[in-house]
């Protein structure tokens, strides 16, 4: 037999058998040869020494062992009996030229990982020092990233693994930061730290050996959130859970992760948990200044020894390496980045962690071989698989032989063809593995393409009605197609392109989120849309239950206003709850508005898509509390516009308010039921009101159909139309016409409004059979933004606080975001990036809860707000005490 020399990493150091192993085969007649290496951690005079033959050709052994697979596959010798872990049996792609050459070379391969028992137990393996190493590791990178927080702990003793010559070594480094812990002399504004190691197996053993060699003192599961909370300082928490260990991950300071991951096994830990369990902690009662500073939250680390990307720890995407052995996971923006400071949770997830500790491992793993090279060196590659005689530890675990795979493991071929057919399908779509389909091509639409397509691995598809307007959009940017979709004419085209995609953002009209919301449940297809989940009527709860069973997800309000709106007073209130406090009043306004230089109409006000919408709203009633008073104003339009009142909260810009719809079941929504003021409202400039209640009492905004505006009906202008829905004869003079219009709109100011909307113009009117969309249609023209003129949003809530000390505040947000002339508009921009956030939370599956919801938890705005920031989008925050 022979060992080879391994060649796959320059930090493998290992070998399946040490020197006293070589000695005692040797003794037993075998003749073993090895290759040299003086990378070796067992130098070759001590194989030398145990009676091996050192030399480079190892033509003359029938078998021959490694731990890790050759580096090149040309060097395989053929008609040889090889044993190493070869990382084939879930037909992993980099190896699979590997295994084809096996096959090619009728060698007979043996594989460590399967050489199991009869109860499935792997008999040969390194799990132990994996467990000794990343002990040793995370304790190592713990330190640091402590001193990047702010804090010198005794941790900043301990070394990466490979530093150490042994393990006692490592733990005499172990006993020497014990002994400072046990002296109290850790930072008090840390607080307990507490440790758990996921399984019982091997793995977790090395771990908490290593471990036990500080001062500790486990603890029932149960109680770690009482000792995490409130524990001593001169000792270290540990407790031991099998899985699910989500649920007391909030108590960790440090997850040992020994439990091996297998497709379809519940996660340790998902992308969402992260979410939750890296938010600020907050613990008032620890001793904090600008020099002693609190933990930004209690999860610092994971060592994840299975090493399994995308597996139990769903948020770690590749293996970090020896060289580079730890990464920091930022939640929020759901990045990696190699560094210690700044925000996340360090993360050490080395897949060869025993070669850290290489005499030791190899006289671990040699150990457990031994008893099975009899039986291995049996093996001769030329005869037949079935004339085998080895035991069934060994046997089973032949991957190929005979130029075959053998009967266990044919299911390789089926898994490789599996996979190649992903792949061609995968080729079909440019190699993008993330389709989403955009329905609507207006201003909105842009940047959320934009952002998406930022992301090489996303497709695009953008659908609208109107072949132009997609198609340009289409050529902006790149992974981006174009297709003409009528959704009312032709819905089965959109069924069809819906069950193509992995998110649908619908920037349709809210009237139709229904349709394409069945089609997303029926397809198995998320949704994102930036309307108001009451879009959807009475059947949102159907709908929500629906998508549920489904196992999608429909992320609604992911705007402005609904959206933005949420996730900073979210913000807000989850803050003030944890800290104690309770909102006592809540008024919240937004308005798109043209940037006050280019507000020089009577309106005070401009449009970057149909005005229709706006002048709807206009005619809704409205409901808000406020000092424990219902108030309530019917729909119509005159109502709402009269209760408007002059908004001073920004003093920069002349504005005015009137309340949005119904604010009263925000309290609940919210959770702030304390609250005795709940109110939202909309913002415009002064004058925009008045202006409104002439064109109402003029009948210009009737949504009902009128039938001069019939459209098989006579031409008519402006000035006819005016008079017609006064009753008046069309061929009256003008100025008379003007008489009636002043008296019934109420004010010289109106009139002169009306007059400067071109309303008794003696152009031809555009019917389309209602008043109200007949003048949107009109207005959308003449009151559109000009070229280089530019837009803006304002958003602001006041929310009043009272703390549990019976002092009071006000918290004010104000979120100001202009457009950019010539680019995106500020409503565009507001509406359309948290759109897009959301989805890719969707295809990232940072948001893996299913049904229909909005944006009001943690795990969501918080990441989003994180996200808008890096776009430019920032709300200020001011705070005024209130009870002097």
């Amino acid at each position: 037999m022979a060992i080879r020399r391994e060649d796959q990493s320059v930090w493998e150091r290992r070998a399946p058998l040490a020197p006293n192993h070589v000695r005692k085969l040797v003794r037993q007649g075998v003749k073993v040869l090895v290759q040299p290496s003086n990378r070796r951690a067992y130098p070759m005079k001590s194989y030398q020494n145990a009676g091996a033959l050192i030399q480079e050709d190892i033509t003359d052994a029938s078998l021959i062992i490694g731990v890790k697979r050759v580096d090149s596959i040309d060097s395989l010798l053929p008609d040889k009996t090889y044993c190493f872990f070869s990382h084939t049996i879930k037909a992993q792609e980099a190896n699979m030229p590997l295994l084809d050459m096996i096959i090619e070379k009728n060698i007979r391969l043996i594989d460590y990982e399967k050489m199991v028992d009869k109860n499935g137990a792997r008999v040969v393996a390194f799990g132990k020092w994996a467990g000794v190493a990343g002990m040793i590791n995370i304790l190592h990178g713990l330190g640091i990233r402590l001193l990047a927080l702010g804090h010198h702990s005794p941790f900043m003793y301990i070394g990466p693994a490979h530093n150490y010559r042994s393990s006692s070594m490592a733990k005499q480094a172990f006993r020497d930061a014990g002994y400072e812990i046990s002296l109290g002399l850790m930072p008090k504004s840390m607080g307990p730290l507490t440790f758990v190691f996921t399984g019982s197996g091997n793995v977790s053993q090395g771990a908490q050996e290593m471990f036990q060699e500080l001062p500790f003192e486990y603890v029932d599961p149960k109680d770690l959130p009482k000792v995490a909370t409130h524990g001593a300082m001169n000792k270290l928490y540990a407790c031991v859970v099998s899985r699910g260990a989500h649920y007391i991950a909030p108590y960790a300071t440090c997850i040992i992760n020994g439990i091996y991951w297998a497709v379809n096994a519940p996660r340790l830990l998902t992308i969402p948990d992260a979410k939750i369990l890296l938010q600020p902690a907050k613990q008032p009662w620890l001793p904090a200044t600008l020099g002693q500073p609190q933990l930004p939250h209690r999860l610092l680390a994971i060592c994840d020894i299975s090493a399994d990307p995308g597996g139990s720890i769903e948020f770690m995407n590749e293996c970090t390496t020896i060289d580079k052995p730890f990464c920091l996971y930022d939640a929020d923006q759901h990045t990696n980045q190699e560094s210690f400071a700044g925000p996340g949770v360090l993360v050490c997830s080395i897949d060869n962690m025993p070669a850290q500790l290489p005499r030791e491992a190899t006289d671990f793993f040699g150990e457990l071989l031994l008893p099975h090279v009899p039986d291995l060196l049996k093996s001769d590659a030329t005869s037949s698989f079935e004339s085998y005689e080895a035991g069934s530890v060994v046997k089973n675990a032949v991957i190929a032989s005979n130029g075959k795979l053998t009967p266990n493991f044919s299911y390789i071929d089926d898994l490789r063809q599996s996979k190649k057919r992903s792949q061609s399908k995968a080729m079909s779509t440019h190699q993008h593995s993330k389709k989403v389909l955009v329905l609507g091509a207006g201003y909105v639409a842009m940047p959320v393409v934009e952002y998406l397509t930022r992301d090489n691995n996303v497709v695009i598809t953008v659908a609208s009605a109107v072949r132009e307007e997609a198609d340009q959009l289409a050529q902006k940017f790149q992974h981006t197609d174009a297709v003409h979709l009528d959704v009312d004419k032709k819905p089965q085209d959109m069924d069809k392109l819906i069950q193509e995609h992995d998110v649908v953002v619908s920037l349709l009209p809210y009237g139709l989120h229904g349709r394409v919301a069945e089609s997303c449940i029926n397809h198995k297809v998320n949704m994102v849309t930036a309307s108001y989940s009451h879009s959807f009527g009475k059947q949102k709860d159907s709908f929500s239950s629906r998508a549920e069973q489904a196992g999608i997800t429909i992320l609604n309000e992911m705007g402005l206003d609904p959206g933005i709106d949420h996730l900073l007073a979210m913000d807000c209130f989850d803050d003030v709850k944890e800290l104690g406090g309770k909102v006592t009043s809540f008024k919240s306004y937004c308005g798109g508005l043209p940037a006050p230089e280019f507000s020089d109409n009577p309106l005070r006000y401009k449009f970057s898509w149909s005005p229709r919408a706006v002048f709807l709203a206009a005619l809704n009633g409205a409901r808000y509390i406020e000092r424990g008073k219902i108030t309530e104003t019917p729909p119509g339009g005159v109502p709402l516009m009269e209760s408007t009142h002059a908004f001073n909260c920004i003093p920069g810009f002349n504005l005015e308010a009137y309340s949005n719809r119904d604010s009263l079941h925000y309290l609940k929504e919210y959770g702030i039921e304390s609250a005795t003021t709940c109110m939202r409202g909309t913002l415009r400039y002064k004058g925009y009101a008045d202006c409104l209640i002439g064109l109402m009492n003029l009948g210009m905004l009737q949504p009902t159909s009128h039938p001069a505006l019939h459209p098989d009906g006579p031409e008519l202008t402006w000035r006819q139309l005016t008079a017609a829905l006064l009753n008046q004869n069309p061929d009256n003079l003008v100025e008379n016409l003007k008489k009636v219009v002043l008296d019934k709109m109420g004010s010289q100011e109106r009139l002169q409004a009306a007059e400067e909307l071109g309303l008794f113009d003696d152009t031809l009117v555009v019917k389309l059979d209602t008043p109200l969309n007949t003048l949107a249609h009109h207005l959308e023209k003449r009151l559109a933004y000009g070229k280089n003129e530019r837009d803006l949003v304002i958003l602001r809530h006041d929310i009043d606080i009272a703390w549990p000390n019976k002092s009071k505040e006000t918290r004010e947000i104000t979120l100001v975001v202009y457009g950019e002339p010539n680019g995106y508009t500020a409503m565009a921009k507001t509406v359309g990036y948290p759109a897009a956030i959301g989805t890719k939370m969707l295809l990232d599956k940072e948001i893996q809860r299913k049904g229909m919801f909005v944006p009001l938890t943690k795990d969501i705005y918080r990441p989003v707000l994180q996200r808008l920031e890096n776009e430019g989008i920032k709300a200020a925050v001011r705070t005024r005490r209130t009870d002097h």
